[in-house]
């Protein structure tokens, strides 16, 4: 049996490969859980003796098959619990992460088939991340296209938000930039700022950092994905 800590690895692991096509290094998966690199070795080395995660020399690890379906069975349990916190007990979607984070390790699968049931199995949780189903199938993490990416006189709408800062959720949800939210590119400023406008005729100038954690798609698109056409 994993402990909550190897789990809490694989997951990171997994996050960190959605965003790269080669092996994660594990100064990155350090910064990411906030432990030193040397902890986070010891952890790589037991996870590789599980046969959980392969490492390649002097450039970082992968999951294994294996290592894989435990992470996405761990972001399932996570995501899951973020549209449950959200749509049935109130909680905004700056808060749930934190929370799932905490109960993710210590649900049932009786638990799990539950939630999803009274859910209707939803297809995303709350910042729009895909919820791997039931088979613990890969599920696509990194297509689309991020706001920063977009052109002036752009319209788009907003399929997901990355959830890993509650302060930056918070300060989107205010600004009303949230999934399924129509935008309009009015401006993309040389030194790192993107001024979008909303349906309401507000606007809201980003930081290219922020506007990086946001993708969107083309509303007949985004119509498409939410109808499940392919």
């Amino acid at each position: 049996m994993l402990s909550a800590k190897m789990e809490d690895y694989l997951k990171a692991i997994y996050e960190l490969q959605r965003e790269s096509d080669g092996p994660v290094a594990t100064s990155h998966i350090a910064e990411l859980l906030e432990v030193t690199p040397p902890t986070a070795t010891s952890m790589m080395e037991k996870l590789a003796e599980r046969e959980l995660v392969e490492r390649e020399k002097y450039k970082g690890v992968r999951l294994t098959p294996e290592g894989e379906t435990v992470a996405l069975e761990v972001v399932r349990h996570h995501r899951l619990l973020e549209t449950y916190l959200t749509e049935e007990l109130g909680y905004d979607w700056a808060e749930v992460h934190d929370e799932a984070d905490r109960l993710e390790h210590h649900i049932s699968e009786e638990f799990e088939r539950r939630v999803a049931k009274v859910l209707d199995d939803p297809a995303v949780d709350p910042h729009g991340d895909p919820i791997p189903a039931d088979s613990l199938e890969p599920v696509d993490e990194t297509s689309g296209t991020t706001l920063d990416e977009c052109c002036e006189g752009e319209t788009v709408v907003v399929n997901r938000v990355r959830d890993r800062d509650p302060e930056e959720l918070e300060y989107l949800d205010d600004e009303g930039v949230t999934p399924d939210t129509e935008l309009t590119v009015v401006e993309v400023a040389p030194i790192g700022m993107v001024t979008v406008e909303l349906t309401d005729g507000g606007t809201v100038s980003l930081p290219d950092d922020i506007a990086d954690n946001i993708y969107v798609a083309r509303p007949a698109d985004h119509l498409a994905e939410s109808n499940g056409v392919a």
